[in-house]
């Protein structure tokens, strides 16, 4: 075959490799990053806006109850108490051992710079960015981190799954990749893929990064049998490379296991987002799904890591904005403001809900009618930075977080 084929033509004659386009390990983004310090981060963004209100209730307010009487909380509704004013969702359960074990925590109150407008776009492009607007950003504040870091590598940050993790995005080395695409080319598929591909440069990178990423000792047994005779007939087709692609396993595990084992070797960050935070309708439903993908995610971290990677392990969960206080006609939330932060691992110091608490008082609302923000969660990702790497705070509050006065420090790690 000597026809230099174009990567539109390449992807209109795709099906000569024998599998779906949505499963091609060279279409589909996932993202890391390696680093020169022995700590771990991950970053988990909750897409849609988590209802902070639901997730953490702080049933001890005296107006909790009759702002939320169609969504009863608390532990008299199943809910399990933290710490006498705030009790976790039910559907969180699972994760009780970890605050026990002082390995889960929870921020209140807190907020991106981002208002009124209650885009989920915006708002996203806001949390990942790190800025107070868009105006002449085209990064994201985990690669300005890696951008004020010495000795960071490619194969340090990790963004992981089908969608741009623009918090990643940037000057600083970054590799992406998909889990759920985590597969082999045989011998004969790999041969026309680089023929196909020598003449773009662009498709050509994303096939040697793809060749880079897959299990080592299957891709040195590939290439040894490169040389030998093409069988064009059943060896076109791609073959699974690891077991974590196999079977049934849901979609948000395998990405907690990708990201976990990239972990376990040089990578020092990884990122990835969770999709079905939105809850306009049937909050109680919809909201209890996606707590239990939640829970199982970081239970799958938790497991995959292990000790001693899980206690030098920090993992931060947040949102775009929170939820209006009140329940609308649908027995769901609107976009609203203030909302809450989730995080977890061994190198932190959990068992606690911080934030300043502003009460739900209807004059204690923001514009009367969402949780009033009283902290800024890129504040509290900024302490969480300079414990795991030591990163000066000076850098973090005009560099990493232009504009941001860290405050307080609250303790972390």
């Amino acid at each position: 075959m000597t026809k230099t084929l174009s990567r539109r033509a390449f992807l209109s004659r795709s099906a000569v490799l024998g599998c779906s386009l949505a499963a091609s390990p060279l279409l589909t983004p996932v993202s890391f990053a390696a680093a020169p310090w022995d700590t771990r981060l991950i970053v988990i963004i909750l897409r849609g806006g988590m209802d902070g209100l639901d997730v953490v209730q702080p049933y001890g307010d005296p107006d909790f109850a009759a702002a939320r009487s169609a969504l009863p909380g608390g532990p008299a509704n199943g809910a399990h108490d933290l710490d006498g004013f705030f009790a976790l969702h039910p559907k969180l359960a699972p994760l009780m051992p970890l605050w026990r074990k002082q390995e889960l925590g929870f921020v209140h109150a807190v907020s991106t710079p981002y208002r009124d407008k209650r885009s989920h776009f915006d708002g996203q492009d806001l949390l990942e960015a790190g800025t107070v607007s868009m105006n002449g950003v085209h990064d994201g504040w985990l690669n300005r981190m890696l951008q004020v870091t010495k000795g960071v590598e490619t194969t340090t940050a990790y963004a992981i799954g089908n969608e741009d993790m623009n918090l990643l995005a940037g000057a600083a080395p970054v590799s992406n990749w998909s889990p759920d695409v985590d597969l082999v080319l045989s011998p004969q598929a790999r041969r026309l893929a680089a023929m196909i591909m020598q003449d773009d440069p662009t498709m050509n990178a994303a096939l040697q990064e793809a060749l880079t990423l897959v299990d080592r000792g299957a891709l040195e047994k590939e290439l040894a049998q490169l040389d030998e005779p093409d069988t064009m007939d059943g060896d076109m087709q791609m073959t699974p490379a690891d077991p974590m692609v196999q079977g049934n396993t849901a979609g948000h595990i395998r990405i907690a296991q990708f990201a976990a084992q990239q972990l376990r070797n040089d990578a020092r960050i990884a990122a990835f987002s969770l999709n079905g935070w939105d809850t306009h309708f049937r909050q109680t439903a919809n909201l209890g799904r996606a707590l239990t993908r939640l829970s199982e995610t970081i239970l799958a971290l938790h497991t995959e890591l292990s000790a001693p990677i899980w206690q030098k392990t920090a993992i931060l969960v947040m949102t775009e904005f929170g939820r209006t206080v009140r329940i609308n006609g649908t027995s769901g939330t609107d976009h609203g403001t203030g909302g809450a932060m989730i995080y977890a691992g061994g190198a932190l110091r959990g068992g606690r809900v911080l934030g300043d608490w502003p009460g739900l008082s209807e004059a204690d609302q923001y514009q009367r009618r969402d949780l009033m923000p009283t902290g800024d969660v890129r504040a509290i990702a900024a302490w969480a930075m300079r414990g795991l790497t030591g990163l000066d705070q000076t850098a973090l509050e005009t560099t990493v977080f232009p504009g941001l006065s860290m405050g307080d420090n609250p303790r972390l790690l």
